[in-house]
Parts: structure tokens; C-alpha cells; sequence
């Protein structure tokens, strides 16, 4: 079934001591347009985010947020600067000598106040590790955004196939009611050669000669024959799990270039006005088709 490009999808997830969450939303566009927004420090895993979304999803605007609490998995590192110490140490034993014999004595506490003793630094992270379980949340997210697109796609695909039903319809109209605008055109023909000639005989084989021609003109046998062709294929594509929204566009495009045809072709008030219902169905088929994947 269909899919529609308009969706929504969440998922959080605890791996690795990070507390992840993305959400996927999207809405029409013509091409795919991917906007991954992440905290800075996870900027690495962008490109691996875009390359799963790109397997996933056909056209669309597509924006994931991404956001990762770190806090548990934080590892941190205390170093001593041993020999700024032992720097620090001398110096203050300097400066007891110089303030004469008074009670001093020089402790860890007060050494570790001095700046850059002791150094504190974040343990090196595993990036690929991380952006695998970027990836994983994202899948689970994007899940979810299909199960939505999915429902949607099929409401759209429900609304396509009552259209096609009604141009179904309408091309029906036209058929059976062609062949009759030839037979009046016929007789309109007849009854105006007969008050112009009154009692001159009437050369039937011209009568037919013309009614012929005028037949040629508003013939719309090969338009209806690729109006069915193309409502058919339509209806299978609305079956399809491929994303088919650009050939759906490029199809009702043909419909529509059927329909001005026979619009143009014809000139009975009947078939002008199924005409312009047939056309007013292809537009509303038209504005959801753009919805769909």
C-alpha cells in the first residue's frame, strides 16, 4: 500500500549508560530534503543518521532530533602534574624560611588548590559505538514513522480510488455519449438542407460525406481507450509498497491532457459539462496524489 509523506515518529532508548531520543517528522516535498539537528559533540554521527534515513525514506522533508543525556556514561580522569607539585612544594618551603621559625607544615589539601595540580579529563569515547546507538534509537523512530505514513497512505489510497471510480464514470458518459452528437449533428444537418432546398432532392451520400467528417472531429474513442489505461494503472499502483508518488504525478498529468482533448473535441453542452466533473475530480486527485510517497 501507498504511503503518504507526512509522519511522525518517536523512540528513546538507555544503551550504554546515554539515554537517547529522536523523533521523526516529515511533510511533502518534491525530492528528499534530510535536516538532522544533534548536540554538538555527536556532530560525527550525522552522516550515518542521513544514510539511514536516505534507506528508508523515498521524497519528503524529513527532520530528526536527536538528543543524548551522557551524564551516567561519563568517565573522568584525575592526573597529578607531579612536577608542578614538587614545584609548588619548594616554593612554599621558600617562603616558610623567609616568614622565620613559625608553625607551618604543608598538606595535600592546600597543595590541590594550587592551579593545574591536578588535572580532570573526559575519557575518550568510542564514536563508531556511539553513532551505532544513534542508529539503533533512529530505526526504532523511523518504525514508528512508517506505521503512521502507512495509515495515512491508506486513507489517501481510499479517497484516490473513489476518483478514479467517479472518471471511471464520467469516461463512460462520454463514450455512450458521443456516438449520439453524430447522429444529431446528422439529422440537424438533413433538416437544414431540406428548408434550404426545400424541394431540390437532398444527395444523401454528401449527408453522409459530412456527418462522416464531423464523426472524425469529435471521435474521442482513443482518448476514453487511454483514460481507462491510465485509471488502471493508477489502481495498481496505489497497491504498491514502492514509493510511487512521482509516477502517480506523471500519470493524472496524462489524465488531465485526456480530459482537455475531449473537452476541446466535443462541443455538446452534455459532454462539456461531464467534462468539466471529470477535470474537477483529477484536480482533487491531483492535490492528494501530492501526499503520497
Amino acid at each position: 500500500m501507498i504511503k503518504s509523506m507526512t509522519g511522525y515518529g518517536r523512540a528513546r532508548e538507555l544503551l550504554n549508560k546515554r539515554d537517547i531520543t529522536v523523533e521523526v517528522r516529515s511533510v511533502n516535498n518534491r525530492y528528499l530534503d534530510c535536516t538532522v539537528k544533534l548536540p554538538r559533540m555527536y556532530a560525527f554521527a550525522e552522516d550515518a543518521v542521513k544514510q539511514h534515513v536516505q534507506q528508508a525514506v523515498s521524497r519528503g522533508k524529513v527532520d530528526v532530533f536527536i538528543t543524548v543525556d551522557a551524564s551516567a556514561a561519563d568517565v573522568a580522569q584525575v592526573t597529578v602534574n607531579r612536577e608542578l607539585a614538587a614545584q609548588y612544594a619548594a616554593a612554599m618551603g621558600e617562603l616558610a624560611e623567609l616568614c622565620g621559625p613559625i608553625a607551618w607544615k604543608l598538606t595535600p589539601e592546600v597543595l590541590a588548590r594550587f592551579p593545574d595540580v591536578l588535572t580532570v579529563t573526559k575519557a575518550d569515547e568510542d564514536l563508531e559505538s556511539v553513532s551505532a546507538d544513534i542508529c539503533t534509537v533512529l530505526d526504532e523512530a523511523l518504525a514508528a514513522y512508517h506505521t503512521m505514513r502507512a495509515v495515512e497512505g491508506k486513507r489517501l489510497a481510499e479517497d484516490i480510488a473513489g476518483r478514479l471510480d467517479h472518471i471511471e464514470a464520467y469516461t463512460g458518459q462520454v463514450e455512450a455519449r458521443s456516438p449520439e452528437t453524430v447522429a444529431e449533428y446528422r439529422a440537424k444537418l438533413t433538416a437544414r438542407m431540406q428548408e434550404v432546398l426545400q424541394s431540390t432532392t437532398i444527395d444523401d451520400q454528401r449527408i453522409l460525406a459530412e456527418a462522416a467528417i464531423y464523426a472524425d472531429k469529435v471521435a474521442v474513442d482513443e482518448e476514453t481507450v487511454r483514460l481507462r489505461s491510465h485509471v488502471a494503472q493508477l489502481r495498481g499502483m496505489l497497491e504498491s509498497d514502492e514509493p510511487m508518488g512521482r509516477k502517480m504525478d506523471f500519470l493524472i498529468q496524462e489524465v488531465n491532457r485526456e480530459s482537455n482533448t475531449i473537452g476541446s473535441k466535443c462541443g455538446d453542452v452534455s459532454i462539456a459539462q461531464v467534462v468539466v466533473n471529470l477535470k474537477a475530480e483529477v484536480e482533487k486527485m491531483r492535490e492528494q496524489v501530492q501526499n503520497v510517497e
